[in-house]
């Protein structure tokens, strides 16, 4: 829901810690030339402007859930300025994207400002320009999302757990992004506890945690080992 959450004013939501002002869940990868957006939630004209994004070569949704798909109609500004933007993912996230932004297939007004977008269903490793883009299956609860590998770096959001084909897949990164909802269980996310042990599994250098509820508190001692950390919006990564 981010954070502050509407109407709540609990310890987290009013703090003055600029860290407890949290956005939904997106990234942005720069490789050279090249860039890269992975999941395109309410939040991504904010978030968009706030990087001075100019153009984008490629989305990357990990799943059709609103908090990670709603601001694709924001992708109007780019294919004003560039054509079409290709979207990947999942052939059941696509299926959803498909039936929720109907609109942005249908020739049914001249002039229209719709996004121009064209959808890639991906299930094998794939390229955006120079890069080589490894999608990987996570459950998240009774759904499926889409972790990505991009060479060093990792990208796991929404997961309930991480299968050992996952992992393997995973190892030898030196970024891994995970989510981590809350320090209590959850039906359908990792819990902080739950994130550290995959963080351990994995192995990865640097881990850095993402998409947590109002609940988590920065200044908190979670148990976590130093290697992995809590994220903040606005973090930037050089890997």
């Amino acid at each position: 829901m981010g954070v502050p959450v509407i109407g709540c004013d609990c310890p987290i939501c009013t703090s003055s810690d600029p860290r407890h002002h949290r956005l939904r869940t997106s990234a942005l990868v720069r490789y050279h030339d090249t860039v890269i957006v992975i999941d395109t939630g309410p939040d991504f004209r904010i978030q968009a402007i706030a990087a001075g994004l100019r153009r984008i070569d490629a989305v990357l949704l990990t799943h059709a859930h609103f908090d990670h798909v709603a601001g694709l109609d924001d992708l109007r500004p780019f294919c004003l300025r560039q054509g079409s933007v290709p979207i990947y993912g999942s052939p059941q996230t696509l299926t959803s994207v498909r039936q929720r932004f109907g609109y942005a297939f249908e020739e049914t007004s001249v002039g229209s400002s719709r996004p121009l977008i064209t959808l890639h269903a991906v299930e094998t490793p794939f390229q955006v320009g120079p890069l080589t883009i490894i999608p990987i299956a996570i459950p998240h609860g009774t759904w499926t999302v889409t972790a990505y590998r991009i060479g060093p770096l990792g990208y796991v959001t929404d997961a309930s757990a991480v299968p050992p084909a996952a992992i393997e897949a995973l190892r030898g990164v030196r970024v891994l992004v995970l989510n981590a909802l809350r320090a209590e269980p959850h039906p359908t996310h990792l819990s902080i506890p739950e994130a550290g042990e995959v963080a351990k599994a994995i192995g990865a250098p640097r881990t850095f945690l993402v998409h947590m509820t109002h609940t988590v508190d920065y200044q908190a001692d979670y148990g976590l080992p130093p290697t992995v950390t809590f994220a903040c919006d606005g973090l930037e990564i050089e890997v």
